[in-house]
């Protein structure tokens, strides 16, 4: 579903919530702000409605499993 996810800190001191993210979804490039509430901003725009939530649970399983190990 996603492919080429990646997610680094918006801070220097990792110990701050808070990262970029990006990743392909339908071969369109996505990026955001992913925060420590799971809030995610998006950059430019946000996938498109019909898939966005499963798009969202897709970046929290990632989130969890990177960050949150």
């Amino acid at each position: 579903m996603l492919s080429h996810f990646s997610y680094k800190p918006l801070f220097q001191d990792k110990s701050l919530p808070g990262w970029y993210i990006r990743f392909y979804y339908k071969g369109q490039l996505f990026e955001a702000t992913y925060h420590k509430d799971g809030n995610i901003e998006w950059k430019e725009q946000a996938p498109p409605n019909d898939d966005l939530q499963n798009v969202i649970s897709a970046v929290h399983e990632l989130m969890l499993f990177h960050v949150y190990e």
